[in-house]
This record gives structure tokens, C-alpha cells and sequence, in this order.
């Protein structure tokens, strides 16, 4: 871009009259009935929410506790209320308005040139939301006055915003604000109490800017991969990148290059079994790790048949201070590590629970908790749950409730917490987890520091000299209220004193391998994203779960597949700042600036398309040698996708999903079917998908698969018909005529 076309830029950015960030009318987009809406009150304020429950819950919190009236036009839903005047309160479902291309056209790029539109627009499986975006202009039309009570957080206000200026008729600047953290009616009041004047435009401004960014980088980038591999290859299949996509790819490729390209070098470990007051216990030598296996043989011949004397008795004491009130990331990362869900699972589990008012606003970046949430009211509250019942009591008879509190704040929101509200359902399965979680979490804040001991203790055999290791806890504080989620190991040894003789029961002697650095998982993925500042915390886990969508990486323990390689390689070679994770970190930063008036979104804007032009302009260059690369390697993937296993028939092909020629009928089969070689073959069900698991029966050690069919529950199948764990569901599966 030279500089006129800069300047050029710029103006069309500051200019909200037809400019390219900006939609004209939606009156020209919307066909809306001339007759007015036929409302059941006049004159009114419009409260608009993000999603329906918060709107039932505001308008029954407003008025006066009672129910609201449920009104419904077109199968949307909408709520009166009246507190110091008439209210009406409808929801958005999420997004509304997303950006779209100015051309239309799916077989073009570079593009950069954009505007906000109506989400079905944009998508056709969004219809749904021209009824809402109807029932909510129609709604506008009567009302003297609005209130954005959409989530107070980046997405919220951006969604907010949209809705008061597109469908709302240019009503964001006379709109006020409620700013809650739960979805009780105490907050809700109190929001509505100390309403604040007007949206917060630098907030909007910060949250334009990101989506406006991330689709000129997303739209340009994964469009130039997908029109690449298909113009080669004339078959379709959609590839993707972006700003924060490309570098966290990077991550994970660097990773595997090191697990791959890792030589592992064998070494031995010595250990001695120890019998003390007719228990055994394995000592560890104080060398861990021996390089040879001729000086750890030396070790083990001059120890075997004597007897050890307890040498040194090192004993510590200390304190382990309690944990800090959940913020998003910390909340994903520990329900991944008890419960396995992923990030993705945790933060839309989370969401429901402050739908339900049962905790408080889950995508927040605080490890604070302000007193004027109410401690001890919530504790009281949480009493009247059996399980939480001692715990809570035994914090209510404190003095005075101080928690233990990190650094990291968010000026919209504090810490997770319980809001003391008990659930009016039946909580599913990870819903409960959660709540639970969340709860446990909240009182172990305010509890004491826990007090450990360490004991280290010396046993010296013919001058070689051994160690054996106890914990143990000598006061509880705040594990005590944090069980069963503590992980705490306790190793208690029996009392020793210096110079007592021990029995050697045996020697032992293993030989081990060096290991290669452990693979990412999505929970440590998410904690290297917030450590590089990539990302935001409503936005790391939908991108990891890109990754998994766009079969880039697989499994728990995170494998970077070679159509992830090729995607990398393609990125790496033809636009390196896509994954520069310096030049991520460095728009982060000045996206963040916009929210603080230190930066302007169309200087932001503008930088931007400086970058992605020659990055655009050299994918068209070479267009055929990128479109090779990546159908190369989308084709190995979808081979990969049908293996199954190792044959255990022929044992030199591989098993997987293969379709009959005559009946087209799917069945599992060695790769040497067709050739005749081995005749090995597995009937399918003939319905629903397949995805194969990577992991073994149980029972008889044969890959498993899972069949999901629409609107069913996902089954789980072994396919070997000598297993005996087939158990009670054994479902009919005819094997096709070949």
C-alpha cells in the first residue's frame, strides 16, 4: 500500500457514512412491517441482553421479584416488566452482526475492503436471527429509551453496540449501561440502581478493532490455503489460519520436531529394598541417574548382602499458602486435569452456571475478590448444602474472612465465585463438577495456610549411601475445605534414629531411557498461550479446538499431524509474520491500547493490511507450488484417517475403512484386501459416522471406534467378534456383498 492509498485507508476508517466498516442502513438489508409492533405497553425502555435467560432473569429481577410477562412475536421471546417505569427485555443470541466482504465472492482474495452485517448474511445456517433482529427493530420503535445489558466484557459490548446501531436505528449513543458480575436479582437491582450513563465507546472500539482484525487476517489467509488446495487438486476441503492460529501452530509443530527428532540414551537407576518393623520400603541412590551399566553393576555387587545404617535425618517444615480465586484460564486448566473436559467444555459448562445465577460471570481475567461481593452472605447461603455444610460453618465462625488473592485483575469483573444461589434443577454431570469445583475453590481461598513436614532420611550400605523420602501434614487449613480436589501425598515412614541397623531385604537395578519434553495437552496449550499473551481468555479455547476441527493436530496428549506440518511449512515459507509470535504479542498489545485511548482502531486497521498485502500478493505468485504442497498432504490425511490398525491377520497391512465396490457398503479391511493377499474383513454399521478412537479394548486389546449418528447418543463399538466385553448392546451389522 503506498501512501496515498494509506491516507486513503485511514479516511474511509474515520468515516462512519459509507465507509467500508460501516453498514449503511439495515432497513435496506431487513424487510420489516410497516404496520408499528403491537406491543402490550407504550412508551417504554428496550433492555437488550445477550442471550434469552439473561433476559428472563433481568426482567423478573426488575420487577419487584414477581415473574415476567412473557410475550412472544415470531417465535421470539421478549419480557415486560415495570419497575420505575415499563419495561420490555429481549435478548440477542450471541452475535447478531459479524464482518463480511464488501464483493461477495468466495473465489476471491486479497480482501479488505469490509462491513458489519446481519449474521445470516453471512451464514446461512444463522437464518434464525433475521426473526430476532425483526422482533428487536420493531421492538426499538416504540421505545423512548434503551439499556445495553449485554454481558459487560469485549464480546458483550460489541454485541450490545451492534444491535443499538444497526437494528436500533443509531441508538448506541443514547443508550445506558447496567454492569453486573451474576445473574441474581441483588445484583441485577443494584446494576439497574447505578446504571451508568453511557456505553463504554473505548471498550466497543477495542472489541471492533479485534473482530475486524482477525477477519482480515483470518478471511485472507484461510481463504488463499483453501482456493490453493482446491484449484490443484479440484476437490474442496476447508484449511484455515490466523493472527493467533498460525503462532500457536508454531508451538505445537516445534514441539513435535523435538519429540520426533529426539535420540533417546539409555542410563540405569539403583535402589535398595529396606525392611523396617516388617514393612518394605525402596531407597533411592543419591546418584538418581548412573551413565553406565558396569558402574551401577559395581554399585549393586558391593550392597547385595549386607546391612544399611540410618545416616543423616533431614527434617523440614513448611507452609503451602491456599490457592487464588479462579480467573477463566486457571478454572479450564484444573477441570482438565480432574474431570479431563477441554477448555471449550469447561467455558460453555461455566456459561450455563451463570445463565442459572449459580456463579458469577466466567470469562474473566481476576484473581481477585472484592469484599462487596458479600462473603459471609454467600458462605451462609452454600451452608444449606449437605456436603458444604461443615466447611462452610466452620469459615462463618472466623473472626473475619481475608482471601488469598493473585495479581492479575479485570476491571469488568472479578474472580469465579459461587453466588450462594442453590441450583433450582438437576444439574448434569459436568455441571456439577464444576459448581462443585467452583465452590470448594471459594472456601479454600479464605482457609490457612496448610503446614507440611518433609522428612529425608540416609541409609548408608557399605559406603554407598541411600535415601528414603515422607511427607506428611501436620495441619490441614486449607486443604480442608478444597477435598477431594487437593492431590496431596502423603508418605508416612516409621520413626528412625541415626546408627540403627536396617535389613536389606534386596537390590534393585532398571535400566531407563532418557525421555523426550512432554506434549502439549489442551489445558498446558492454554497456560503457553496466556504465558506468550496470545489471544484472549473468550477466544484461546475455540482456537485450540480449531486445531482439532481442521484435523491440524489429534488426540489428548496434542500430535501434529502432517497436514498440521504441511500447513506450518506452507505459513513458515510464504508468510513467516503470520506465525511470528512477536508480531502476534505486538498487535495484542496495541489492540489492548485501543481500549485504553492510547491507539486508534484505524491506525490498527491500517497497519494491518500493510502487513497482509505482500503476504497476499506472494501467495498468488506462487499459488500452484502451495496448492501442490497442501493437497499432497490433505490427500496423507484422509488416508490416515481411515487406519484402524495393524492387521492382525496378515500383520504386514493395515486395517481400516474401506467401502465395497459392488454395494458401496462400508466395512473394515486390510489394506491387502483388494490385492487378495488377506482377506481379513469387519462388518460396520451402515449409518452414522465413524471416528476411530486410537484406543484399545480393554477386553481384547482391538482398536475401538465410536458411531455417531444424529441426534443419538455416541456409541463406542469393538469390532473384533471374539470379544467378550461386547456387553449387553450388541447391535445387528451385516457384512457387505463384496
Amino acid at each position: 500500500m503506498d501512501s496515498g492509498e494509506s491516507r486513503q485507508f485511514k479516511d474511509s476508517c474515520s468515516s462512519e457514512q459509507e465507509s467500508w466498516f460501516s453498514l449503511k442502513s439495515l432497513h435496506e438489508r431487513i424487510p420489516l412491517n410497516a404496520k408499528r409492533f403491537g406491543s402490550a405497553v407504550e412508551n417504554y425502555t428496550l433492555i437488550i441482553t445477550e442471550k434469552p435467560d439473561a433476559a428472563q432473569r433481568i426482567a423478573s429481577a426488575l420487577d419487584f421479584g414477581r415473574k415476567a410477562k412473557r410475550m412472544e412475536k415470531n417465535g421470539v421471546p421478549y419480557y415486560v416488566a415495570k419497575r420505575d417505569r415499563e419495561m420490555v427485555v429481549v435478548s440477542a443470541l450471541g452475535h447478531l452482526y459479524t464482518v463480511v466482504g464488501e464483493r461477495r465472492e468466495r473465489n476471491h482474495y486479497p480482501v479488505f475492503d469490509f462491513k458489519w452485517a446481519p449474521l445470516y448474511v453471512a451464514k446461512k445456517e444463522a437464518q434464525r436471527t433475521r426473526r430476532w433482529l425483526q422482533v428487536i427493530t420493531d421492538l426499538a420503535r416504540d421505545a423512548e429509551a434503551f439499556i445495553d445489558a449485554c454481558d459487560y466484557d469485549l464480546e458483550g459490548s460489541i454485541i450490545g453496540y451492534n444491535i443499538l446501531k444497526y437494528a436500533c436505528d443509531n441508538k448506541e449513543t443514547a443508550s445506558k449501561r447496567m454492569k453486573y458480575s451474576t445473574l441474581t436479582d441483588e445484583d441485577l437491582k443494584k446494576s439497574y440502581a447505578e446504571i451508568l450513563p453511557s456505553l463504554d465507546f473505548a471498550l466497543v472500539e477495542a472489541g471492533r478493532t479485534r473482530h475486524e482484525v482477525d477477519w482480515l487476517y483470518g478471511i485472507n489467509l484461510s481463504r488463499a490455503l483453501t482456493i490453493a488446495a482446491r484449484d490443484w487438486s479440484g476437490h474442496y476441503t476447508t484449511l484455515s489460519t490466523g493472527r493467533v492460529q498460525g503462532p500457536v501452530l508454531r508451538f505445537l509443530v516445534a514441539r513435535e520436531k523435538s519429540i520426533r527428532s529426539f535420540v533417546p540414551t539409555p542410563c540405569w537407576q539403583v535402589g535398595a529394598e529396606l525392611k523396617i518393623n516388617d514393612r518394605v520400603f525402596q531407597a533411592k541412590y543419591v546418584k538418581q541417574v548412573i551413565q553406565t551399566k558396569k558402574e551401577a553393576e559395581a554399585v549393586l555387587d558391593a550392597c547385595r548382602g549386607r546391612d544399611g545404617r540410618v545416616g543423616k535425618i533431614e527434617t523440614r517444615q513448611y507452609k503451602q499458602l491456599p490457592p487464588f480465586p479462579f480467573d477463566l484460564g486457571t478454572l479450564q486448566r484444573e477441570a482438565y486435569s480432574l474431570f479431563g473436559y477441554s477448555p471449550t467444555r469447561t467455558s460453555n459448562t461455566a456459561q450455563r452456571l451463570y445463565l442459572d445465577a449459580l456463579i458469577s460471570y466466567p470469562r474473566t481475567s481476576s484473581q481477585r475478590l472484592p469484599p462487596v461481593i458479600g462473603y459471609k452472605g454467600i458462605l451462609k447461603h452454600l451452608s444449606k448444602v449437605p456436603k458444604h455444610k461443615r466447611p462452610a460453618e466452620k469459615l462463618l465462625a472466623e473472626p473475619e474472612l481475608k482471601p488469598n488473592e493473585g495479581k492479575k485483575e479485570d476491571s469488568a469483573h472479578p474472580a469465579i465465585y459461587p453466588t450462594g444461589k442453590l441450583p433450582q434443577r438437576s444439574l448434569e454431570g459436568s455441571e456439577r463438577n464444576i459448581w462443585d469445583l467452583v465452590v470448594r475453590r471459594f472456601m479454600a481461598v479464605f482457609g490457612e495456610s496448610t503446614l507440611r513436614q518433609g522428612v529425608k532420611v540416609y541409609v548408608n550400605i557399605d559406603g554407598h549411601s541411600f535415601f528414603l523420602k515422607g511427607i506428611r501434614t501436620l495441619k490441614k487449613g486449607w486443604l480442608d475445605f478444597y477435598e477431594p480436589y487437593t492431590g496431596i501425598e502423603e508418605v508416612l515412614l516409621p520413626p528412625l534414629r541415626e546408627g540403627q541397623k536396617i535389613d536389606v531385604e534386596g537390590m534393585i537395578l532398571e535400566e531407563k531411557f532418557t525421555e523426550p519434553p512432554p506434549r502439549y495437552n489442551p489445558a498446558s496449550l492454554l497456560k503457553k498461550m496466556e504465558e506468550a499473551e496470545i489471544g484472549t481468555k473468550a477466544t484461546r479455547a475455540d482456537i485450540i479446538r480449531t486445531l482439532y476441527n481442521r484435523k491440524y493436530v489429534r488426540d489428548g496428549r496434542i500430535t501434529v499431524t502432517d497436514l498440521g506440518f504441511e500447513v506450518f511449512e506452507v505459513l513458515k515459507d510464504h508468510c513467516p509474520t503470520v506465525v511470528s509470535i512477536k508480531l502476534t504479542r505486538d498487535l495484542e498489545r496495541r489492540m489492548n491500547q485501543v481500549h485504553e485511548n492510547k491507539e486508534k482502531r484505524e491506525n490498527v486497521l491500517a497497519s494491518v493490511v500493510e502487513i497482509l498485502k505482500p503476504i497476499m500478493k506472494g501467495f498468488k505468485e506462487k499459488e500452484k507450488i502451495v496448492g501442490r504442497q497442501l493437497s499432497d498432504a490433505i490427500g496423507r490425511a484422509k488416508f490416515q484417517e481411515r487406519i484402524v490398525g495393524v492387521c492382525p491377520t496378515c500383520k504386514t497391512g493395515n486395517l481400516m475403512v474401506l467401502r465395497s465396490r459392488k454395494t458401496g457398503k462400508r466395512f473394515i479391511g486390510c489394506t491387502n484386501y483388494f490385492e487378495g493377499s488377506c482377506r481379513a474383513s469387519f462388518p460396520l454399521p451402515q449409518r452414522g459416522t465413524i471416528r476411530i478412537l486410537g484406543k484399545d479394548c480393554r477386553r481384547c486389546g482391538w482398536p475401538t471406534l465410536q458411531v455417531l449418528i444424529p441426534r443419538k447418543r455416541p456409541w463406542t463399538m469393538c469390532f473384533n467378534p471374539g470379544c467378550l466385553a461386547k456387553g449387553k448392546r450388541k447391535r445387528r451389522v451385516e457384512m457387505p456383498n463384496m
